[in-house]
């Protein structure tokens, strides 16, 4: 009988503790939400100024008055490749 009351407190006290843990991981999503709703005009304020990666190569390149060839030879491509880069037609 003994052994039975035993077994039956290790179930609740294994319930209680997954019952803890769910409760836990719900709060932890609550305020994950909380969170990322909170940041939506960090989120609005990035993807207006985000860059393309052309359009900052070409900035960095006038700014230092550099060629397109001169960064292709430097990156091991073409011309025209740097050209298709900055002006957004390829992204390859």
């Amino acid at each position: 009988m003994k052994a039975t009351v035993f077994i039956a407190y290790i179930f609740l006290l294994m319930y209680f503790v997954v019952g803890v843990a769910f409760i836990y991981l719900f709060v932890l999503l609550v305020r994950a939400l909380k969170k990322y709703i909170k940041s939506e005009p960090v989120r609005k304020e990035k993807a207006v100024s985000a860059k393309s990666l052309g359009e900052v190569i070409k900035r960095y390149r006038t700014q230092r008055k550099m060629t397109q060839e001169f960064v292709a030879e430097s990156l091991g491509v073409t011309r025209q490749a740097v050209s298709k880069w900055e002006s957004g037609v390829s992204h390859s």
